[in-house]
């Protein structure tokens, strides 16, 4: 495919017109949201709901026709061969509902996940909170933002200094004894458990000081929080601090830390 050069210009209409994307799917998904839907298991296992499957048409449908000539690669829709996927310029990179066990337990932090990925990094993210109507987005260059149902939108920035003790949040279910001993090098506090790429917003908006995650994760549910983390500030790395990359051979992501304060020495909390 052609290279395409995206300026600040094509970059705010491609994220006015994402957010947008994301509101109607996140309306899709709300239909369903504490109401009867049905339940079905993928092959590794992970569950997958009829809202999954109508946000995912409603996000394939509206970037077709926005953007017809972007590929799309979508956690609910064809896994395409790396074959075919590195032929690929830019592509979308979608997550129709991450935290799909957050939804099925009736808890409200699941998201509807949407990146534009470019020279395998994400160079537009929008992250929506359906139950809550709040959006989070950015693009290269344009800064972060949070906008609250019909309010304005805000700018977000990270807390570059973390507090003492520091705000460590991480998933509801267990990460393992790598976690748990990095934690206790740390000061041994306890985390707050948060749902889906929430976390990660999280830490974009100064809330936490460092989202860890030691566990398997897909690219579609840490694209878009990687655009918006580093849009306001902050990081989204590997384990040896270098920027997640995307459209690899295998889509899984190893490890990763969501910091902002860099006067921490990481890789030695990591190593000990």
């Amino acid at each position: 495919m052609a290279e395409i050069n995206f300026n600040a210009k094509q970059l705010n209409e491609l994220l006015r017109a994402t957010s947008a994307i994301a509101k109607q799917a996140g309306a899709a998904i709300l239909q369903y949201y504490r109401s009867e839907y049905e339940v079905f298991r993928k092959e590794d296992k992970s569950p997958v709901t009829s809202a999954d499957l109508a946000a995912n048409q409603i996000i394939q449908q509206g970037l077709n026709t926005l953007s017809p000539q972007l590929p799309i690669l979508s956690e609910e829709s064809e896994l395409y061969d790396y074959a075919e996927r590195k032929q690929w310029g830019p592509f979308w990179l979608v997550d129709p509902l991450d935290g799909t066990r957050e939804f099925v337990n009736d808890r409200p932090d699941f998201t509807v996940n949407i990146a534009l990925i470019d020279q395998q990094k994400p160079i537009l993210g929008v992250i929506y909170l359906p139950a809550d109507k709040i959006l989070y987005a950015a693009a290269s260059g344009l800064g972060a933002t949070k906008t609250i149902k019909q309010e304005q939108a805000q700018p977000i920035h990270v807390a570059t200094q973390a507090q003492h003790p520091m705000r460590i949040c991480g998933g509801r279910s267990t990460q393992g004894e790598n976690l748990i001993r990095f934690i206790q090098r740390l000061g041994g506090r306890d985390i707050m458990k948060r749902g889906s790429s929430l976390k990660s917003c999280l830490l974009a908006e100064g809330s936490i000081d460092l989202y860890p995650r030691f566990g398997p994760t897909w690219e579609w549910d840490t694209a878009a929080a990687q655009s918006i983390v580093e849009e306001a500030g902050g990081f989204l790395t590997n384990l040896q601090l270098e920027p997640l990359h995307y459209n690899k051979e295998s889509l899984l992501n190893p490890g990763f830390l969501v910091f902002a304060d860099t006067s921490i020495d990481w890789l030695k909390l990591l190593k000990e």
